[in-house]
């Protein structure tokens, strides 16, 4: 999952600037005023469906009867109803098994990049989810870039026209009695946000979602950009570059000397599985990341030094104006929270922390808006229905972090008992196996039918974090054939540095 461009493009004027009451529900999002008038980068951007029946893009699609297209049926599933078509822009897939239980799920996906052609793919779970009854839909959505806001709506029309598509394609379904929803990484931001109070009060589409599972996702929404504005700003203090901007060409003009001072080795067009290995300086650099990620925890520098791992693809993501890549019209990205920690070093610290740059978000960056949504939907942890989020400890992309975060603003809310974390060990971005996954499901269904909340981890209390058995109750072992070599790999590495669970 390529991020490369996630922090660039520029600023258009000021908006108009109205008041208004917003949300029914009690939420603080009542309090804001909404903002409008306004045009953006991503506002002249067009999409186009990939080729339904492209097998370059779609390896598992095949021409069905009359021309209708499908995609391959997981063995022993051969008479489920599988759909593929498009829906207000955006392509689309559905499986109904013959024994459907009566309820739906919804798949969000991650990042698609910055590329022109929207496509769409199957739950990581399909297999799960049809042994176990339930149909499943999942949309392309109508945007790439960081468009949380149409991966909402779209996905959330998707739910809605689920009927008619069933009755368009020839066989009438009652209406399904309970609706999920689940993402990975961008998609974990959609399904999290999709349960939100101001998103159930905003949305154009609106779906009562009875439970989600949020994975690997982006649940500290612009949190996420803050802490890569963050690693910037770090790696140009402690490299000796502190006051060099921010923006490029300020990241790219000083990107040598920076990895010279940091890195003694890391990946290249060249050798792209090459590790990051610190200098002694370096260290100081790795200490601050550390903290900025999650803090002291297992596998946090297997998820640094391992092949495969996800820290290649947040480091460099630099240079941007805080816009989310045009999402937004102003500068969104704020610092002022951060405290920088090297371990063992007091004076260290103290003296990144005074010469470290502070940014500030402008205001209303992110404000409400009159048609529905804010451009970047929020995670308040205004949690209404069960949610269980899983996360990876070594994930330096979507950092561990971000679950943390979304702990914390439940709690601020009255909401934390509506949300159970889990920590897995795994070294990169959402490499989970399909049982930590079917498991988290599993634990938030039985969680909305029964009332008993299931168990999770304590994310946020340092000692807790930092045992060297932390994530090992939900991780489970990779099985090859089922879970994929990619994450096979991973776990084997794990296993081969000596981090297994005690």
């Amino acid at each position: 999952m390529n991020l490369s461009a996630f922090l660039r493009l520029g600023v258009l004027p000021a908006a108009v600037l109205l008041t208004a009451c917003g949300g029914d529900d009690g939420s603080a999002a009542e309090t804001d005023p909404v903002v409008s008038g306004e045009t953006r980068p991503h506002d002249t951007r067009t999409f186009t469906i990939a080729a339904l029946d492209s097998t370059a893009v779609y390896p598992d699609y095949a021409a069905g009867p009359g021309g209708q297209h499908s995609f391959t049926a997981v063995t022993g599933f051969e008479g489920s109803s599988r759909w593929a078509g498009e829906l207000n822009g955006s392509a689309y897939r559905i499986e109904v098994p013959a024994n459907w239980n009566g309820e739906l799920v919804m798949y969000t996906h991650g990042y698609r990049g910055t590329g022109s052609a929207v496509r769409v793919d199957n739950p990581s779970i399909r297999r799960h989810l049809l042994q176990q009854g339930y149909a499943w839909a999942a949309s392309s959505y109508s945007k790439n870039y960081y468009d949380v806001r149409a991966g909402i709506e779209d996905t959330n029309a998707l739910a809605l026209a689920f009927n008619s598509i069933a009755t368009a394609k020839g066989r009438t379904l009652a209406t399904p009695t309970k609706i999920f929803i689940i993402g990975h990484s961008m998609g974990g931001h959609i399904a999290a946000a999709a349960v939100e109070a101001e998103t159930v009060a905003q949305a154009r589409n609106r779906v009562a979602y009875a439970g989600a599972v949020p994975m690997c996702g982006v649940t500290g929404d612009l949190a996420l950009f803050d802490t890569f504005a963050a690693m910037q700003i770090t790696a140009q203090a402690v490299a000796g570059f502190a006051s060099s901007p921010l923006a490029n060409p300020g990241w790219s003009s000083v990107a040598p000397q920076v990895n010279a001072a940091l890195w003694s080795s890391m990946p290249s067009p060249a050798s792209p599985t090459a590790p990051f290995t610190p200098t002694a300086l370096g260290e100081n650099y790795v200490s601050i990341l550390k903290h900025l990620t999650g803090g002291e925890r297992p596998l946090f520098r297997l998820g640094l030094t391992m092949p495969g791992s996800s820290f290649g693809s947040s480091y460099g993501v630099f240079g941007g104006n805080g816009t989310v890549t045009g999402i937004l019209n102003k500068w969104a990205t704020d610092t002022t929270r951060f405290t920088y920690t090297i371990d063992g070093n007091a004076t260290a610290s103290a003296a990144i922390n005074a010469s470290a740059q502070r940014v500030r978000a402008e205001p209303l960056s992110n404000a409400r808006r009159p048609d529905g949504l804010r451009w970047v939907p929020k995670v308040n942890g205004e949690v209404r229905v069960p949610v269980v989020a899983i996360h990876t400890l070594g994930d330096l992309f979507v950092p561990f972090s971000m679950m943390q975060v979304y702990r914390q603003r439940a709690e601020a809310k009255g909401r934390g008992h509506l949300l159970v974390t889990r920590a897995i060990r795994g070294i990169s971005h959402c490499d989970f196996t399909e049982a930590e996954q079917s498991e988290a499901f599993d634990a938030m269904v039985q969680w909305e039918r029964t009332g008993v909340r299931p168990a999770g981890d304590d994310i946020v209390t340092p000692s807790v974090v930092a045992a060297p058995n932390f994530g090992c109750t939900f991780t489970r072992a990779p099985v090859p054939g089922t879970d994929s070599a990619f994450v096979v790999g991973l776990r084997g590495q794990i296993t081969g540095a000596g981090a297994t669970c005690p």
